[in-house]
């Protein structure tokens, strides 16, 4: 699609920027239910009756089904106007949610994480990444993920933080937790009532005859164009090398820990500023960066990788135990944040360099499908191989050799980001000769 195309598209699109933020909104939104877990886990345990053993299988299905689910997701995302799949799934998590609010028993509730990873996790957050792509033209995608990135990041917090205010104003008993749970609920249905009235339809796809493309055959074409496009697949293994470096930035919690002895509220402190904090400032940086400076997201993403390198490698060269000893946990704090807030300007943006590569708007669900099974395998392996390390290696063995293995992700990153910037640029001059 020529980029006068893409611009008069972005131009109609009805109140742009009001539908970006309703869906931002969404976003926010969409996985505090899935997530109720951070917020009401030994509530959970007390009212609902479930161990720990029986959460971690629910979770643990929510990521089968994900995975499994991703693969559908291919093939349905472009099958049905964005409108509906993101109006429809947020009004279905909510009444979820609901039925969760009755606490029912074991199975019921496995079921129910079930119900969210498909609704989620297939039919909500790719086709979310899709209207988020067509809402922006190619010189403003970088900035657009970002402006996401953050915004799903001040939602997340105002959303837990009031759900775990009416927890308490009721008295933190049975009664509290469902109150707090029908009110994740009314937030999320009301959001995808919003994204249903705001959220504007799918163009229609008319052949060079100018009769209307069968929809169920467009995306079974749309899928297997996915699936062979090389760009596509360069796209997802640049993300899933930054999601696997992301991965890694869990166990500076323990890292802080173990060894810089990190007080137990500055532990709570820092994990919240390393959650939410990061995510709101990484952002929009990794916007600007991406647009302004580097005037491509995947230019940006590898020169994150370079820098990641280097500051690992410089990281690795501290005296950590000696700093520990003598009580000097604030440095190994500013130091750990700072890689994490490099890391977080890439992960904003790993969407992003679809355009850049020009991927038809019509497989756009497709492409966004197969790129989040991809990205978001690491979520299957990277933190049992992490956690693994630690405990095979105890103290700052253990941590030294997961910073390494950080390492030899972002080496692998700077190849991979390498080859798709080779890719734009071919994509690109094809498009100039057009």
């Amino acid at each position: 699609m020529s980029n006068e195309t893409r611009a008069k598209i972005v131009k109609a699109a009805p109140n742009r920027w009001l539908v970006f933020c309703i869906l931002t909104l969404s976003g926010g939104i969409a996985f505090k239910l899935s997530s109720m877990k951070d917020m009401f886990y030994v509530p959970m345990q007390q009212f609902m009756g479930l161990s720990n053993t029986q959460i971690g299988g629910a979770l643990s299905a929510y990521g089968i089904v994900q995975t499994i689910g991703l693969i559908a997701g291919i093939y349905i995302c472009d099958m049905f106007s964005k409108k509906y799949m993101i109006g429809g799934s947020l009004i279905g998590l909510g009444a979820v949610g609901v039925y969760l609010s009755t606490f029912p028993g074991y199975w019921g509730f496995l079921a129910a994480f079930g119900v969210m990873a498909i609704l989620g996790e297939v039919t909500y957050w790719p086709v979310l990444l899709k209207a988020i792509r067509l809402l922006g033209d190619e010189k403003t995608q970088g900035r657009m993920f970002g402006f996401l990135e953050m915004g799903r990041g001040i939602v997340d917090v105002i959303i837990a933080s009031t759900a775990l205010a009416i927890f308490k104003a009721m008295g933190e008993g049975a009664a509290a937790l469902r109150g707090g749970l029908l009110f994740l609920s009314a937030v999320t249905a009301a959001a995808g009532v919003l994204c249903l009235i705001f959220v504007p339809n799918d163009e229609k796809r008319v052949d060079e005859s100018g009769k209307e493309v069968n929809k169920a055959q467009a995306a079974f074409g749309g899928m297997m164009q996915a699936l062979k496009s090389v760009d596509i697949w360069a796209v997802s293994l640049n993300g899933f090398t930054v999601y696997c470096i992301y991965c890694g930035l869990t166990y500076f919690i323990p890292f802080l820990n173990q060894i810089y002895f990190l007080p137990a509220t500055a532990v709570g402190m820092y994990g919240i500023i390393n959650q939410y904090g990061l995510k709101m400032v990484g952002g929009p940086i990794g916007g600007f960066m991406s647009d302004k400076v580097h005037k491509s997201s995947a230019k940006h993403i590898r020169s994150g990788f370079v820098v990641c390198i280097i500051a690992m490698v410089l990281f690795l060269m501290v005296p950590h135990e000696a700093l520990g000893k003598s009580g000097s946990w604030i440095l190994g704090a500013a130091c750990t944040l700072g890689f994490g807030a490099i890391v977080f300007t890439m992960r904003a943006v790993f969407f992003a360099p679809m355009d850049e590569v020009r991927v038809p708007k019509e497989i756009t669900g497709a492409a966004m499908s197969l790129a989040s099974l991809v990205i978001y395998l690491p979520n299957a392996f990277a933190y049992v191989m992490y956690g693994s390390f630690l405990d095979r290696y105890p103290g700052m063995a253990g941590f030294r050799i997961v910073f390494m293995v950080m390492i030899g992700w972002a080496v692998v990153g700077v190849g991979v980001s390498t080859f798709l910037i080779h890719r734009i640029k071919k994509c690109q001059a094809g498009a100039g000769t057009e």
